[in-house]
């Protein structure tokens, strides 16, 4: 097999959108424990963008994106699970996903069952593993639950929606326009708050009749979060699994004892897939609620790989809805 030269877009410098560079790279073969990938399909995350700006620190000049579907090419010494012409996934990986092939730890890919497509699996595994561990782990939604959860028309915020819609919860979603409240709906949403001209702490009060919630999902950050304290029922749980407008001041941990013994917790999915037997077990429990039609994964919007950057800006601008996929 030829390890032809390759493209891949990488940044030499943090910044803004513009600092990404569609460069070629030389991809080696693979070494132990590892296997090399033709990508098909690689998503977009807004984690991508703490990465290139620079709030996540990588070392420089690096590649980016931690989410793709293709091909394995080459397997190196030690791998016995996978074998060239499997058709693979994966959503927590090291940096480099925006790339026409890698290197990649093969412990890290997932085999895709027939019935889940490259395009549906880079929107999801990200998102969905996110989805996994927020709804079945860091707080288990069950059934007469009703949770709240911000940007309820993104990606992972329409993959919650309709795995916590099927496992018999209330869903409340904030979002910021008319047209994302739509959205929202469609994917299992009962309520939805447009924050920019509605007072969310004052929804959850009036739709849960003063009860409050047990959890919040907030990605948002900065601009959500305190009010999010102010949407929990006593012993309630925040989860802050991102933040999209910024980061979360410094939190002054008296303010949990007043608003009731509240519990806050900053997860990421790099921790709870850390174990290769975790991370399995949580993509067949995805893989499971999507092959049944229970969570429907749409790609939203496509851009080709090379053009990265311009994805980065309309992600960033919130002009983009749910799932984006970069197309190899």
């Amino acid at each position: 097999m030829t390890h032809a030269t390759t493209h891949a877009i990488r940044f030499h410098k943090t910044g803004g959108p513009e600092v990404l560079v569609w460069e070629e790279v030389n991809v080696g073969k693979p070494g132990q424990g590892e296997a090399r990938i033709r990508h098909t399909a690689v998503g977009l995350n807004f984690v991508d963008i703490y990465n290139r700006s620079g709030v996540y620190p990588a070392s420089l000049p690096s590649g980016l994106g931690s989410e793709g579907a293709g091909v394995v090419e080459e397997v190196g010494p030690g791998v016995t699970d996978l074998k060239p012409g499997d058709r693979v996934a994966y959503g927590a990986s090291p940096l480099g996903a925006y790339s026409e092939a890698r290197l990649i730890p093969a412990d890290r890919l997932l085999k895709l069952p027939d019935g889940v497509d490259d395009k549906t699996a880079a929107a999801m595994m990200l998102k969905g593993l996110t989805t996994q561990y927020l709804i079945r782990q860091t707080y288990r939604v069950k059934a007469g639950d009703t949770i709240l959860l911000h940007a309820a028309a993104g990606g992972v915020g329409l993959i919650l929606s309709q795995w916590a819609k099927h496992l018999g919860a209330t869903v409340i979603g904030t979002v910021s326009s008319d047209e994302k409240a739509k959205l929202a709906k469609a994917h299992g949403c009962d309520h939805v708050i447009i924050y920019t001209h509605e007072d969310f702490v004052k929804r959850v009060d009036e739709i849960t009749g003063g009860k409050k919630v047990p959890v919040v999902y907030d990605s948002v950050g900065k601009d959500t979060f305190l009010k999010s304290l102010d949407c929990l029922a006593p012993l309630g749980v925040a989860a802050l699994f991102g933040a999209s407008s910024g980061a979360v001041e410094p939190l002054n941990l008296g303010l949990l004892a007043q608003k009731g013994s509240l519990y806050v917790t900053r997860p990421t999915l790099f921790t709870y897939a850390a174990k290769r037997e975790n991370l399995v077990a949580m993509a067949n429990e995805l893989f499971d609620v999507v092959k049944s039609g229970a969570v429907k994964i749409e790609v939203r919007q496509t851009y080709a790989l090379k053009d990265a950057a311009k994805a980065h800006a309309d992600l960033a601008a919130r002009k983009t809805t749910g799932s984006t996929v970069l197309t190899v």
